[in-house]
């Protein structure tokens, strides 16, 4: 007799390799965030590092389209985007097509200190990768890239990327 409070049998267990993923990419964002706080030289702050990167591929936007872009709230991205023109890294602009929604692009401050702090990581990416084969390094970009954007069909929102 099944008790009445009693919960429903588990699903099927997770393979082993998907463990090991689910392991090695919480690993992979500790790093991240890590090397990220001790670059003594960076200029940007994650959340303005990724909105820039966005803005530089697909710009002018929209808070609503930021927001819709970054699954956020319209707060947060209002509360970072103000940030950002503080600090006169983007602009408001009119919106292009003539429509009434003032629009976000980077300056060209922006753009140069996105710029290098890309070149900064690239370096420290650089020197992680530097011992291993061209082939290495390609199957693990094109991993990257086809887990990524995976995750972006399956939550109906795409990224640009740039041309390679």
């Amino acid at each position: 007799m099944i008790a009445r409070n009693s919960q429903p049998p588990p699903t099927a267990p997770v393979g082993a390799v998907v463990q090991d993923l689910e392991y090695e990419l919480t690993v992979l964002s500790r790093h991240y965030v890590h090397t990220r706080k001790n670059r003594p030289h960076q200029l940007l702050d994650l959340s303005a590092y990724v909105l820039l990167s966005r803005l530089e591929l697909e710009s002018p936007m929209s808070l609503k389209e930021l927001a819709a872009a970054f699954r956020l709230d319209l707060s947060t991205i209002n509360r970072q985007v103000g940030a950002l023109v503080r600090k006169q890294l983007v602009d408001y602009v009119l919106d292009p097509e003539g429509g009434v929604a003032r629009k976000v692009q980077p300056t060209d401050l922006g753009l140069e200190q996105l710029h290098t702090d890309r070149t900064q990581s690239a370096q420290g990416l650089t020197h992680v990768v530097e011992g291993w084969t061209g082939e290495d390094r390609d199957r693990l970009c094109n991993l990257l890239t086809r887990f990524n954007q995976d995750i972006e069909r399956l939550e109906g929102v795409p990224w640009p990327r740039p041309e390679r």
